[in-house]
């Protein structure tokens, strides 16, 4: 799911704009950072806190 939010939520982002994506399934490791690539998005940071994994996206195209 929080793939399907993300994809979502770049889209209102301008270029250089960036978003944050919060996940608690350790897929979302592989899984957003998989999708930034194919997308031609960059994420640029990856925090963990306890249970979440949040993601900081920047939009590049």
């Amino acid at each position: 799911l929080p793939m399907v939010r993300v994809s979502q939520n770049i889209k209102n982002v301008p270029v250089d704009g960036i978003i944050s994506a919060v996940a608690t399934d350790v897929g979302a490791l592989a899984d957003i950072p998989s999708w930034a690539r194919s997308t031609g998005n960059e994420v640029l940071k990856t925090d963990r806190e306890d249970k979440e994994i949040i993601f900081y996206i920047k939009r590049v195209k």
